[in-house]
């Protein structure tokens, strides 16, 4: 069955939402990503994707204490991403209680860096987060493009280790129009070693069943859940009867 991992984007320390990547179109709610982590576990859910937009752009931590906080407050899997591009980013997200940071503009940037992490915290706990617009990878919280597609990086990175990959397809992201479902089949059929989780575009229960039809691994959630798209008893439902 294919893993529901929940997002909580964090800015301010707020719960918050863009679309398509954009700063300017921004929306935050009112719980805090305490309380939403919360619902998430209560739900049945075992892992949540926690991206520090602030951090991305201003390529540095700014939310490590919401970080922090959600390792106190519950007992689930943590993804962490979002302005990580120093050892000491890597090594602050693991001791404030990440279990897997997730890296994007570094892997494309200074990817003997990445590698090197690779090397040292292994496959496991360092993600690949690929961010896709027009085929090309995006970095610096997507504000820019560089000149490589994704098999590039992956054909580097994955003899040095790579095993997990989130790829979100940027004009999808926060769009609800459904997954670049040949975008990630493709990935899957070339690079059967990696674990690929989809991002962007979901907005149905509907659509990540039909993820799961196809094998895919794990799915990203977010906006879909915010508004009530998707429901946590929709989810935890559908959890109990897999």
């Amino acid at each position: 069955m294919i893993q529901i991992i929940p997002a909580i984007d964090i800015i301010g320390g707020a719960c918050v939402r863009l679309s398509q990547g954009d700063f300017e179109r921004k929306e935050t709610y009112d719980v805090s990503p305490v309380e939403m982590a919360g619902r998430f576990a209560a739900a049945g859910l075992r892992r949540i994707h926690l991206v520090d937009l602030e951090g991305a752009k201003e390529g540095r931590p700014c939310n490590l204490k919401v970080l922090s906080e959600i390792r106190s407050a519950v007992p689930l899997e943590i993804e962490w991403g979002g302005g990580i591009n120093k050892e000491d980013h890597v090594e602050m997200a693991l001791e404030c209680g990440a279990d897997h940071v997730v890296i994007g503009s570094t892997a494309v940037k200074e990817p003997l860096k990445f590698i090197k992490w690779l090397r040292k915290y292994g496959g496991s706990k360092i993600v690949l987060g690929a961010d896709v617009r027009d085929g090309l990878v995006a970095v610096h919280g997507w504000q820019e493009s560089s000149s490589l597609k994704i098999a590039d990086i992956l054909d580097r990175m994955v003899p040095e280790g790579l095993q997990e990959v989130i790829v979100t397809d940027i004009s999808k992201d926060g769009m609800l129009e459904g997954p670049s479902v040949p975008l990630y089949t493709s990935l899957m059929a070339a690079y059967p070693g990696l674990t690929f989780t989809v991002s962007g575009g979901i907005s149905s229960m509907e659509d990540i069943i039909s993820l799961d039809s196809l094998g895919l691994p794990r799915v990203i959630v977010g906006k879909a859940l915010y508004r009530n798209l998707i429901t946590l008893e929709e989810i935890s439902s559908w959890l109990q009867k897999g």
